[in-house]
């Protein structure tokens, strides 16, 4: 993009008035003239509030505050600014100072899970290495607002060789996801040197980033970061597009860069009602997302996290535009819709049902239609019995880690031949805590 559009040069002027392109795509002029009060933003999108919701609004940024960079503000349809999906996601609303029966401070338990510092490690073999509590915009929609505006918590050195160490003691942890705040608002020294500690350990092979960047403010996508990243691979990034409007030239851009670099890109986006909670919109995101080379990744059903209630959409409305994707449009491009349990249970996916039945040689299918068939099961099919003994499996694994005895969790722990587990019970389970004289542990 060569040029300013009309509503960035209006901006830009406005912040400056001898501002030149190159600096408007200087990702440190943005971050410098972030917009953190109402006045501000009156003043640059050509708005004003009544007095009344002005009062509103500041008592929301007490609690909950404000920034936005002036490239996202230029995305706002300033003529229709309460109906915008940009203006929903980054200006505050008294709807947030709402905390429902079932809000919760930390709804994912990421405190909770977390060994050291910094550090989440949920599933088995990955954990979450939260990097930065800085991020260029806050979303009214973060579901770690507990953290928003806490501007000193870019983790020291000293913090994260705590993560490191753990991840280094930990050999079963083979793929680490970077996280924040945003990854990228560190510099890129500090990015390469993380990346280089976790390069240095060999039982990581995946290095993921997750980052909103490319949504909020592209031009830190730079030709140095990307050529810095590109030393680190396998490396992959995942972004965070909600709504059609935010794929511009700038993103575009910004996503060329990095899928030109080799850098597998993904996209999370969360369900939020008023902005994309409609299968026509979701269906046009996932297009421009697959035309850039980014596959959609997970649709998250809005988290409980404090105040945002009013983002929330009963998990039917997910379903429902899942159901519009699946058959109408290429499967790469159908995310998976998921919930992320409250109190740490993980992401569980919840899709359309398309068994209808089954029987011991035959089942029953739906497809997107409503078509109903049959599938033929095999009628001699000798079962395979496995005690994870891999050294002495006659099929042919062919891995190099086929020494080692595989070890389940959770329901493959049920499914597991060689395993003499066969229940999962809750700790609260009281015929268990009567059959063990009180103490709630189960004889599983």
């Amino acid at each position: 993009m060569s040029i300013f559009t009309d509503r960035q040069q209006s901006i830009a002027e406005k912040i400056e008035s001898d501002v030149v392109l190159s600096k408007w795509r200087d990702w440190r002029w943005q971050m410098r003239h972030s917009i953190r009060d109402i006045s501000t933003f009156e003043h640059l999108l050509g708005v004003e509030f009544e007095r009344e919701e002005r009062e509103a609004l500041k008592e929301t940024l007490d609690k909950f505050p404000l920034s936005v960079t002036p490239y996202y503000l230029s995305l706002i349809n300033a003529d229709d600014y309460r109906n915008d999906p940009v203006y929903k996601q980054s200006f505050p609303s008294p709807s947030e100072l709402i905390i429902a029966e079932h809000d919760m401070a930390d709804p994912l338990a990421e405190d909770t899970d977390s060994p050291v510092p910094g550090l989440t490690h949920r599933y088995p073999d990955r954990v979450l290495f939260h990097v930065s509590n800085v991020c260029s915009m806050y979303c009214r929609h973060c579901t770690r607002k507990r953290k928003v505006g806490d501007m000193d918590r870019i983790p020291v050195r000293e913090e994260v060789k705590q993560g490191l160490a753990y991840i280094q003691a930990h050999p079963e942890v083979r793929d680490v996801l970077l996280s924040g705040g945003d990854p990228f608002m560190l510099t890129d020294e500090y990015l390469d040197w993380i990346l280089t500690e976790l390069r240095a350990i060999p039982h990581v092979e995946v290095i993921r980033i997750g980052t909103r960047m490319p949504v909020v403010l592209p031009y830190r996508v730079t030709d140095e970061l990307v050529a810095m990243l590109k030393k680190h691979h396998p490396v992959w990034v995942n972004t965070h597009f909600n709504h059609p409007v935010e794929i511009t030239a700038s993103s575009r851009e910004a996503l060329r860069k990095l899928a030109d670099a080799g850098i597998p890109l993904g996209n999370q986006s969360v369900l939020l009602a008023g902005v994309n909670d409609c299968p026509r919109i979701m269906k046009t995101l996932v297009h421009k997302l697959v035309m850039n080379r980014v596959r959609p990744y997970y649709l998250y059903q809005c988290d409980l996290s404090e105040g945002l209630s009013h983002f929330r959409t009963p998990v039917g409305k997910g379903i429902e535009i899942v159901e519009s994707l699946i058959g109408h449009t290429s499967g790469f491009a159908v995310p998976t819709y998921v919930i992320d349990a409250p109190g740490g249970g993980g992401k569980i996916p919840v899709m359309p049902n398309y068994l209808i039945s089954w029987s011991t040689n035959k089942v029953v299918l739906r497809n997107y239609e409503g078509v109903i068939t049959t599938y033929k099961e095999p009628d001699s099919y000798e079962p395979v019995f496995c005690d994870r003994d891999c050294e002495r499996c006659d099929l042919q694994l062919k891995v190099d880690s086929a020494e080692d005895e595989y070890r389940s969790v959770g329901i493959a722990e049920l499914l597991a031949d060689q395993d003499e587990v066969i229940s999962l019970v809750p700790d609260s389970n009281e015929r268990i805590s009567r059959r063990n004289g009180g103490d709630g542990e189960a004889d599983a």
